[in-house]
C-alpha cells in the first residue's frame, strides 16, 4: 500500500470513528436531558433546574461536542472528494459552520434555563431554546445536507445513494421548517424527524469505514478532475 493510500485510509477511519462517536454522544444527550415539563411556571422551572442540574450540564456538553465530531466527518468528506475548490465544497463548510452555531446556541439556552436569578430565567432560556430549534430546520440542516449531497454525487468517496439521500434530507428539513414557521414551538412529530439525520451520519460513517482501504484507488482519479 502506497503512502498516499495509507493516508487516505487512516484519515477516513478517524473521520468515520469521529462521526460514530458524535452520533452516540448526541443520542445520549437527548436521553439524559429530557427537558422541563411543557408550560412549566417559574417555580417548576427552578425546581427542575435544582433536581436536573447535572443531567442538563452533561447533556449540554455532549450536544456541544457531538456535532463538532460529526462536522469533522463532513469536512473530511469534502477534502477526500477534492471539493475544496468547488462551490459545493465551500457551501458545505459554510453549512457546517451554521449548524455548529445553531447547536451551540441551543446549548447556551439549556444552560441559561438553569439560572434561577431572575426567577423567570428558566422560562426565558426554555423559550429561546424552542425558538432556536426553528433555525435547525429551515437553515442549519438544509445548508449542510444539500451541498454535501452535491459533493457526494460528484465523488467516489461514498456510494451515490448517500448523495441522493443527503439532498432529500436537506429538502425535507427545509420544507418542515417552512411549514412550521408560524408555530412558536415545534411539534413532537417535526422534532422527531431530526433523529433521522443521525441514521444518515451513522450509515455514512460505517460506509466510509468499510471503503477506507479502497479510497487510495478511487480518489486519485477525482483529484485529476477536481
Amino acid at each position: 500500500m502506497t503512502t498516499t493510500a495509507q493516508s487516505y485510509k487512516r484519515t477516513s477511519q478517524l473521520a468515520a470513528l469521529s462521526a460514530i462517536a458524535g452520533v452516540l454522544m448526541i443520542g445520549t444527550s437527548f436521553g439524559i436531558n429530557q427537558g422541563p415539563p411543557m408550560n412549566a411556571d417559574d417555580a417548576q422551572m427552578i425546581a427542575f433546574a435544582q433536581t436536573h442540574f447535572h443531567q442538563v450540564m452533561i447533556g449540554a456538553w455532549l450536544q456541544a461536542v457531538g456535532p463538532l465530531l460529526i462536522m469533522v466527518f463532513a469536512v473530511t468528506i469534502v477534502s477526500l472528494a477534492a471539493a475544496m475548490k468547488r462551490i459545493s465544497g465551500w457551501m458545505t463548510l459554510l453549512g457546517a459552520s451554521i449548524l455548529m452555531m445553531v447547536s451551540l446556541s441551543e446549548v447556551v439556552a439549556y444552560i441559561c434555563a438553569l439560572d434561577s436569578s431572575p426567577a423567570s430565567m428558566g422560562q426565558i432560556g426554555n423559550n429561546i431554546g424552542h425558538a432556536i430549534q426553528h433555525l435547525y430546520f429551515f437553515i442549519a440542516a438544509p445548508s449542510l445536507f444539500l451541498p454535501l449531497g452535491v459533493v457526494l454525487l460528484g465523488s467516489r468517496v461514498l456510494p451515490r445513494a448517500y448523495g441522493v439521500l443527503a439532498i432529500l434530507l436537506g429538502s425535507c428539513f427545509f420544507i418542515l421548517g417552512l411549514t412550521s414557521l408560524y408555530n412558536p414551538i415545534l411539534s413532537p412529530a417535526v422534532t422527531s424527524f431530526a433523529a433521522i439525520q443521525a441514521f444518515w451520519w451513522l450509515a455514512a460513517a460505517i460506509a466510509l469505514l468499510c471503503r477506507a482501504g479502497r479510497l487510495g484507488e478511487l480518489i486519485p482519479l477525482e483529484e485529476v478532475t477536481g
